[in-house]
């Protein structure tokens, strides 16, 4: 008979192959007691069909002479035999004196496919017969599954061992998505506590070898020594040997510190992982423009033209060469979300601030950058007036879309995206050259006045937009729905992180409020009091002229809806070519009916990288709110509010986003938090206007800092406390 120490091979290399068939020394090997029982040494517990999956691993493993207790198995749809299960039960608990564990082994679960990890029953210190007879019974009646169907089940048996330490060791780091790294989970007893979850374990990122490379959190006595971390990776390396892959192992070591191999099976889900050099990207000021997730042809209208817009100003500064700017856009979309290069953007600081200090760039390329900007910054109000006056004329001179011809809807088509790289590009440079006026003017501060003006008035909402234009810098753009208005504030629901991008309206039964004629969309004589170019800062000019053209754009949209027969709920299923063919008589594309509108797709990270296949992998960030900053000056106190339910009297409203639409909340508010967000974003400005500190980078907001927590903001020093911060 082997020893428990033979059987660990202790000081065996990982070479050296294990004793095969050997049995271990704790209890005698479980004979085959008739058909009732299968001992895990026997062939028959190999064969996942009969034995399940998770004893036909174990099986395996012992068979390769890895560490694994005695048992037994009640095979798939085995008789019930009570006299040959209740000698077998003998053997195994010694008469009754060693408590033992019954657990499930279906073949459904613990494949390469689906671990069902928690799905069945398993009982623990099970003492008796008759306990252990109801044991089996539990883990048999758990194979009925919510569908009412009936997963095949095998009962698996070994002895209860007390661990001193256990947990889980994961052959490779399925957060990380690192093949080439080992992650250990461990807790003080056995792994029991940790993957139910009521316990939290110590995490060990560990090499191919077995040095410790990170540890989480950093305790002053870990659970696990160096030797037993190397040990548990010589034994994921043996694992992986014999399984053909990384597996995920349940692990046990025992008072005298041998260790033992509770269950294995496939490495289910992986993280994708970014290639190297991948691109750092995230809504940032993007989402402030476009919040909403957007249809294919919402792409092609609105994200094409700012990253071509984005990119110009970039080359015009010299920010990046025109390589880098030509090889990817500088805003992209995924999963409809618009999401634009972090680093390239400015949003985030460099990678290595000493490389951007000594700036590799060609010298040619140095000077010609500060050339430009130099001059730039002297012309850029000018020019941008002149193009606010252009953009102004050309929209007063659009008549109605149905008095256009298909062929003049399609060149108005081709001007908005045209006019719109240059808006982007000037707003850009202006935003980045043109130094803000403290008491500058913002187009949702204007916005938000002439709302409450004309409605003081007594304007019915559906003139509102038609009377006063700038109200649209209140929207976000979109072809499903018209224009939707905040609320008057008496009567006004509360919004959130939640709730849709856009303001609500007064009411559910409230109508949409329609889109203004393009005519009404530019300056004389269609304006009641036109906001003149000269009355806001040139940034803020910019920003509400790119609105007004994508509300121009909608509205041919819609009129092309209608004259090629399209459904205006599925117009924004095509892309740009298909809809330049339908205008020139060539037909709608013939699988547009059969085309799935987006599935709605979760907000983006704050950052991430793209893997594979497009798979988003959000980027690591500090715990402790690094990379905050304040945007509006100001030191306040408050209580915590997402923007739902009652508001506090002194409410911090904590964000993911710096989105438009959160304007109409900022009166009245103490302080500002957003998860992400620029210094010069349309809400940060507005903020300044109001005199509302605000911080934006505080990562992990929305989730550290629940509604109703005592917060303290300090938007001058951009810092984020929790309490009262005396």
């Amino acid at each position: 008979m082997t020893t428990l120490d033979e059987r660990h091979g202790e000081g065996a290399r990982d070479g050296d192959e294990p004793p095969r068939g050997v049995v271990l020394g704790l209890v005698q090997t479980v004979r085959t007691y008739g058909p009732a029982t299968v001992a895990l040494e026997q062939p028959l517990a190999a064969v996942p069909a009969r034995a399940g999956s998770k004893a036909a691993n174990l099986a395996r493993a012992a068979g390769a002479g890895l560490p694994v207790l005695p048992g037994f198995v009640i095979p798939c749809g085995a008789e019930d035999d009570p006299r040959s299960l209740r000698r077998a039960w003998q053997a195994l608990s010694d008469g009754g004196g060693r408590p033992l564990v019954v657990r499930s082994s279906s073949p459904q679960e613990d494949t390469e496919e689906s671990s069902l990890a928690g799905r069945f029953a398993s009982v623990l210190d099970v003492r008796g017969w008759r306990d252990f007879r109801t044991a089996v019974r539990t883990v048999l009646d758990s194979a009925r599954l919510a569908d009412g169907s009936t997963a095949p089940m095998a009962v698996l048996v070994q002895p209860m061992l007390t661990a001193r330490v256990g947990g889980v060791l994961f052959g490779a780091d399925p957060v990380g998505g690192r093949a080439d790294r080992m992650l250990v989970s461990a807790v003080r007893g056995g792994p029991d506590s940790l993957v139910s979850g009521a316990q939290a374990g110590t995490d060990y990122w560990l090499s191919g070898r077995g040095r410790v490379l990170r540890t989480e959190p950093a305790e002053a006595e870990a659970p696990l020594t160096r030797g037993e971390l190397f040990r548990l990776a010589r034994l994921a390396r043996q694992a992986r040997r014999v399984f053909g892959g990384p597996q995920d192992i349940e692990f046990g070591f025992d008072a005298e510190g041998r260790l033992w191999l509770f269950q294995s099976r496939p490495i289910t889900a992986m993280a994708g992982r970014p290639a190297r050099g991948a691109r750092l990207l995230g809504p940032g000021p993007v989402a402030e423009t476009l919040p909403d997730q957007l249809q294919p042809l919402e792409e092609d209208l609105w994200v094409a033209p700012m990253a071509r817009g984005l990119a110009a100003a970039l080359d015009i500064g010299g920010t990046a060469p025109r390589r880098l700017l030509r090889a990817a856009p500088v805003v992209t979309t995924v999963g409809g979300r618009a999401a634009g290069d972090l680093r390239l953007l400015g949003a985030v600081p460099p990678r290595h601030r000493w490389l951007a200090l000594l700036n590799p760039a060609p010298g040619a390329r140095r000077l010609a950058a500060a050339w430009r900007v130099g001059r730039l910054g002297a012309a850029l109000p000018g020019l941008a007036t002149d193009l606010v006056a252009d953009i102004d004329r050309r929209l007063a001179e659009v008549p109605a879309p149905d008095g256009l011809s298909a062929a003049a809807v399609a060149d108005e088509l081709r001007w908005t995206r045209r006019a719109l790289v240059s808006l982007h590009a000037q707003e850009a440079l202006a935003g980045a050259l043109l130094s803000e006026a403290p008491t500058g003017r913002t187009a949702a501060g204007t916005a938000l006045a002439a709302l409450a003006a004309a409605r003081a008035r007594g304007v019915p909402d559906d003139r509102l937009i038609a009377t006063d234009p700038v109200i649209l810098a209140l929207t976000a753009p979109s072809l499903r729905e018209r224009p939707r208005l905040p609320a008057p504030a008496a009567d006004r629901p509360p919004t959130g992180p939640g709730t849709p991008s856009h303001p609500t309206p007064t009411s559910p039964g409230t109508p949409p409020h329609p889109t203004p004629t393009p005519t009404s969309l530019g300056t004389p004589p269609h304006l009641t009091q036109p906001p003149s170019p000269a009355s806001l800062p040139p940034r803020e000019a910019l920003r509400l002229r790119i609105r007004w053209v994508q509300e121009l754009q909608v509205r041919l949209i819609r009129d092309v809806a209608r004259r090629v027969g399209a459904d205006p709920g599925r117009i924004g299923l095509l892309r740009w070519p298909e809809l330049l063919a339908a205008l020139r008589g060539e037909g709608l594309p013939a699988d547009l009916p059969l085309r799935a509108a987006p599935s709605a797709t979760p907000p983006l990270p704050d950052a991430f990288r793209l893997a594979d296949g497009g798979v988003v992998v959000a980027e690591r960030t500090g715990a402790r709110g690094d990379g905050m900053r304040g945007v509006s000056g100001g030191r306040a106190v408050g209580t915590v509010w997402d923007g739902s339910g009652t508001r506090p009297q002194d409410a911090v409203l904590v964000v993911r986003t710096l989105d438009p639409a959160l304007a109409p909340l900022l009166p009245g508010l103490a302080g500002l938090v957003a998860q992400t967000g620029s210094p010069l974003s349309h809400l940060a400005v507005l903020a300044r206007e109001f005199r509302l500190p605000t911080v934006v980078g505080a990562a992990d907001a929305v989730r550290r800092f629940p509604a109703g927590t005592r917060l303290t903001v300090d938007g001058t020093a951009g810092d984020v406390r929790l309490g009262d911060g005396s």
